[in-house]
C-alpha cells in the first residue's frame, strides 16, 4: 500500500478509473499514443500520475479515455 501513497489525487483517481474498467496501464499508454500520437512509457506516465511531470496534452487524453471529468481532474492541482 506505500506504492499507492506516492500517487497524487489524479493519479490515484486514474488507477481506479482503470481497475473499475479491468484495463491496464499499457492499454492506456497505448491509447494516448493512438489519441495523441505522443509516446507514452510506464516511466513517464508513472510521473504524470505522482505529480512529477505536467504533461496538459497527456493529461487531456487520459482524462478523455477514462471519461474523468473536470471535478476530478481539478484535483490534481491540489497536492
Amino acid at each position: 500500500m506505500s506504492n499507492l501513497s506516492k500517487f497524487s489525487d489524479f493519479g490515484l483517481c486514474v488507477k481506479t478509473k482503470l481497475l473499475q474498467t479491468n484495463k491496464s496501464q499499457k492499454w492506456l499508454e497505448e491509447e494516448i499514443a493512438k489519441k495523441t500520437g505522443l509516446y507514452v512509457d510506464n516511466g513517464y506516465m508513472y510521473k504524470i500520475l505522482t505529480g512529477q511531470r505536467n504533461a496538459p496534452k497527456i493529461v487531456e487524453a487520459i482524462c478523455e479515455v477514462l471519461n474523468i471529468k473536470n471535478e476530478e481532474r481539478n484535483k490534481r492541482k491540489e497536492k
